[in-house]
């Protein structure tokens, strides 16, 4: 078994949460981490990169000058890709630069991230965590309370109405679900505080 403490608001230890050693993946993974992290940045790409093609290039259909006579190469069309204000061959058209990652990578990947986080002792464990009003200032109060520092993920069983509205102005300071937080953030923050609750939750996505 490994043993995490747990602390109060107040930053003092009130327990321990024991996680059994078999639920960690500590010995395959690393492969996985690096696949569903690049699928997941790609897919963050605005792939809007656009480019004419000589049928988009506005222009008349007339030769720019007769085929023989003038000394100069023939030239067909003012579009043309070798001209300046033409196509362009070959450019960048509007795409998805996602990649599909099957669900046994994905969680093994997750498995992986997160147990490297506690065995690095990156997670520490929260009783509970609530605050009385949706204000940035009364958070900020909160996480300096509990003695960590920014940058930061705070993730909880349920994200209530009051927690969403007071951490999102808050810089470099990040606030998931158990069930919705992914490999990307885990590896993102340095420091990684989770609810009793939202542990418990942690430790079923940790079950093979």
């Amino acid at each position: 078994m490994s043993n995490i403490k747990i602390i109060d608001m107040k930053g003092s230890e009130v327990g321990d949460y024991a996680l059994p050693v078999e639920l960690l993946e500590l010995e395959k993974g690393s492969q996985a981490v690096h696949d569903v992290v690049v699928a997941m940045q790609n897919a963050r790409r605005a792939g809007t990169a656009c480019t004419l093609t000589k049928g988009e290039v506005a222009g008349t259909g007339a030769k720019p000058w007769k085929q023989k006579g003038t000394g100069r190469a023939r030239a067909g069309y003012r579009q043309s890709p070798v001209w300046r204000g033409g196509a362009a061959t070959f450019g960048p058209r509007p795409r998805f630069y996602g990649a599909k990652i099957n669900k046994k990578v994905a969680k093994l990947a997750f498995r992986r991230a997160l147990s490297e986080k506690l065995n690095d002792g990156q997670i520490r464990v929260v009783e509970s965590f609530a605050i009385e009003a949706a204000k940035t200032k009364v958070f900020a109060s909160a996480i300096d309370g509990l003695g960590v520092k920014a940058p930061l993920l705070l993730i909880v069983d349920e994200l209530g109405e009051n927690l969403a509205l007071a951490s999102r102005n808050l810089p470099r300071v990040e606030v998931a679900r158990a069930t919705d937080v992914n490999v990307y953030q885990l590896l993102r923050y340095p420091t990684v505080l989770v609810t009793s609750a939202g542990m418990e939750q942690l430790k079923t996505r940790l079950e093979k």
